[in-house]
């Protein structure tokens, strides 16, 4: 394992093959539309935060916006580039700190982090990674994962089947939304090609597995194939 150092220099580890995956470009962004409901456990009174797989860097930089010193991790070097594009270049202003890096092969700093979020990206580590984030989690600090799941059985399809008109109509409203914005729009308007992992642990696994790993966390089955798992570190 090796230590976490905020002075190494980005995109000097490269992240290495479980996350180089498929790439498929979505005109409408799961993961974006749930922003808001995430943003909710953020803590008021600011703190650091770690945001693992920061893909696009959007909800790294809504974390700053909402007052935390953020350090951000992912495996592509190009999603990193694409997520500092994002960010705002007038002197002084906040950014996160964007990092090519592994989380498996990373040593947290225990005890040191508010909130850490995991924006589809825990099912492209082994799920036991949770405890060394839950490791590095300040006293009283909080874990929120926006999760992936395989389908399997009639409750997942009948979920599926719900989530299938509300997609295609975000998807029409998000190509038109496309269409509208200015030639002039700036690199952080661009859609981005995050990977794309098939999850392969069900929902009724994950439950187990955060019971004994994450005691204490509640998980809520979402829209649009995800799930919402909190912990907070009662330590």
């Amino acid at each position: 394992m090796r230590p976490w150092s905020a002075g190494e220099r980005p995109g000097e580890r490269a992240w290495r093959a479980p996350f180089r995956d498929t790439i498929v470009r979505v005109p409408f962004d799961h993961n974006d539309h749930y922003h808001r409901l995430l943003s909710r456990h953020v803590p008021r009174h600011g703190g650091r935060a770690l945001d693992v797989g920061c893909g696009s860097g959007r909800f790294a930089l809504r974390l700053t916006r909402l007052g935390m010193d953020v350090d951000a991790i992912d495996p592509s070097g190009e999603m990193i580039a694409q997520a500092r594009a994002l960010c705002p270049r007038e002197e002084g202003a906040r950014s996160p700190r964007f990092r090519q890096a592994d989380v498996t092969d990373l040593e947290l700093p225990r005890n040191h982090y508010d909130f850490i979020s995991c924006l589809a990206s825990i099912h492209h580590v082994p799920f036991e990674t949770v405890s060394a984030l839950r490791a590095a989690l300040a006293p009283g600090g909080v874990l929120v994962i926006l999760g992936c799941y395989r389908e399997k059985g009639r409750l997942d399809l009948l979920w599926s089947l719900a989530a299938v008109p509300v997609n295609a109509v975000a998807r029409l409203a998000a190509r038109a939304a496309d269409r509208l914005r200015p030639a002039s729009a700036p690199a952080g308007w661009a859609r981005t090609d995050p990977p794309v992992k098939q999850p392969g642990m069900t929902l009724s696994r994950i439950h187990s597995e955060a019971a004994v790993l994450l005691p204490g966390s509640r998980i809520r089955r979402l829209l649009f194939w995800r799930y919402l798992l909190v912990f907070r570190n009662s330590r």
